[in-house]
């Protein structure tokens, strides 16, 4: 909690001024319609940096081999997914900040286009190369889709939308074994998401659409360096003063037992059997 206060209320405000607030990137020509590199990176670097420094989850990781540790409830995640593809088109769509029937309309079409692609995308990959049907992939597929269009939703044709988004699925795929290999322990694949989709998605401004073309891939690169530098600067310095001072990680003996029940002195899901009579 006290990371998420300094990082959204100093560097979220000072990374989003460059290109939003008429800053050194938005006068270079750098283009982020709607924060694929403005929201999920600039939080994906972050991700990353927390993950490094705070260690894989017991069990994770052992001699040498990685081992699922399986979520609660795979329907409520995809409830969870379908109502982010949702408030997306108030986030691409609402980035419009008019009412232009048009550029909505655009904008909402190439988002749940890239989305749908995304996810497709990466049930296809999933299952060819891993031979079975992964639902998570499915699902970071879409979300994948939903970051890698954000940075040029207003500026895609239909086509360049199914595109980023049949990428963005692949990219997950690729991305989320990657992380895996050196052993960062990313629990929901945020990392494959929101940092490496939303790479994607900036940098296809510059390959896709109205703005396609060497120099304005080129704005693009480097607004991608700016932010990784900055973000991981920042969230560095952050999370390494509260590990050598409050911590930022629990004790072996509350992982195994629970945050719950030694946060909260309850279970969220206990388990429920029927009484003896």
């Amino acid at each position: 909690m006290i990371f998420t206060i300094i990082y959204v209320g100093v560097v979220y405000p000072i990374a989003g001024s460059w290109k939003w607030g008429a800053g050194w990137l938005d006068q270079l020509g750098f283009y982020d319609f709607a924060g694929s590199t403005l929201v999920h990176s600039v939080g994906g670097w972050a991700a990353l940096v927390a993950v490094w420094l705070l260690g894989s989850r017991i069990g994770k990781f052992k001699e040498g081999k990685s081992f699922a540790i399986l979520g609660h409830n795979i329907p409520l995640a995809t409830a969870g997914v379908l109502i982010l593809w949702l408030g997306w088109f108030g986030f691409n769509g609402g980035s419009v900040l008019s009412a232009d029937p048009a550029l909505t309309s655009l904008t909402l079409v190439t988002t749940s286009l890239a989305a749908a692609a995304g996810g497709v995308s990466a049930f296809i990959i999933s299952t060819l190369a891993h031979k079975n049907y992964d639902l998570t992939m499915f699902l970071n597929g879409i979300l994948g889709g939903l970051v890698g269009i954000t940075a040029g939703a207003d500026q895609m044709s239909p086509t360049d939308a199914v595109l980023i988004g049949v990428i963005a699925g692949g990219i997950i795929v690729a991305a989320v074994a990657l992380i895996d290999k050196l052993r960062l322990d990313d629990p929901v694949g945020a990392i494959a998401v929101h940092l490496i989709c939303g790479i994607w998605g900036t940098l296809a401004v510059g390959l896709f659409g109205k703005m396609a073309g060497t120099t304005q891939f080129l704005h693009q690169l480097t607004g991608v360096g700016a932010y990784a530098l900055f973000c991981i600067t920042t969230s560095f310095i952050i999370l390494f003063i509260l590990k050598k001072t409050v911590g930022i990680r629990v004790s072996e003996k509350e992982e195994l037992e629970g945050l719950d029940a030694h946060e909260h002195g309850m279970d969220a899901y206990p388990d429920f059997r029927l009484n003896e009579r």
